[in-house]
């Protein structure tokens, strides 16, 4: 992989990650578009991701602090029960992790997949238009709703379905609060995403050679951090005005675009 190569996909990584478009499609749009098969790089990937949970914990550290200030309070408090809502939320991609990533790998594999990317940014053009005719709800997130959104995130481990879209949208057309929905959509994949990289180291095959250089690892980190902390700075903008039909139209427009990759070309 060369820098610019680094750079480009550190940028889709970044931005992607937090707007409501799918990181997964986009890296595999780009893959294709740029002829390269470094995304499938356990380092570059490892990396990168690692730059996404970075640009959140800068974002959120206020509220990590004060939920950690009251979770060791040790009392079921405001703080600790939004914890657990978390852990609730969880549980649906943590089964999805430990029993079908290998179905899951099987189809970012597949031959066809900027027909699984096309038709799959449709969905969630689709569920980001919905949202649009929601009117904006005032409920808290319950652990009910944590748990949905949880299974709404699942669905996101199909490339071309954007996870924060589908959490957001989820947790919105539930009826919860804009301003909650981003921190929590966000808050709840730093997890997943950890354990899903420890998860690929523990599988690594060490004895396969690394083709990808310490300068490029360095750009795509640099690249995905900073366009991670204005992607997510963003977003949460345009959660609490409601303006997500934009992002809806952007996926309708290249979900159809990679259809027509795929069946013309």
């Amino acid at each position: 992989m060369s820098w610019i190569e680094a750079l480009i996909l550190g940028i889709i990584q970044g931005l992607t990650e937090f707007l409501p478009v799918s990181s997964s499609g986009h890296l595999e749009l780009g893959k294709h578009i740029l002829g390269v098969t470094a995304t499938d790089n356990l380092t570059f990937t490892v990396v990168v991701h690692g730059a996404t949970v970075l640009s959140t914990l800068v974002v959120f550290r206020k509220s990590l602090l004060e939920l950690l200030k009251g979770v060791f309070e040790f009392k079921w408090n405001e703080q600790t029960q939004y914890i657990f809502k978390i852990g609730v939320s969880m549980v649906p991609i943590a089964i999805v992790g430990f029993f079908f990533k290998d179905y899951v790998e099987d189809i970012f594999n597949s031959p066809e997949i900027l027909l699984i990317v096309g038709s799959c940014l449709i969905f969630t053009a689709l569920l980001l238009g919905f949202t649009n005719y929601k009117k904006q709800g005032d409920k808290e997130i319950s652990f009910k709703h944590a748990f949905i959104i949880g299974v709404a995130q699942t669905i996101a481990v199909l490339p071309g379905v954007s996870r924060s879209g589908s959490t957001i949208a989820t947790g919105l057309l539930l009826g919860n609060k804009s301003v909650d929905m981003a921190r929590f959509s966000f808050l709840m994949v730093l997890v997943p995403i950890l354990g899903e990289n420890f998860l690929s180291i523990l599988k690594a095959d060490y004895a396969a050679p690394e083709s990808i250089s310490v300068v490029a690892l360095l750009i795509g980190f640099v690249a995905a951090f900073v366009s991670g902390l204005l992607a997510c700075n963003w977003m949460i903008r345009l959660v609490k005005n409601g303006k997500l039909i934009y992002f809806a139209i952007y996926c309708a427009v290249v979900g159809v675009l990679a259809l027509g990759s795929q069946l013309f070309f």
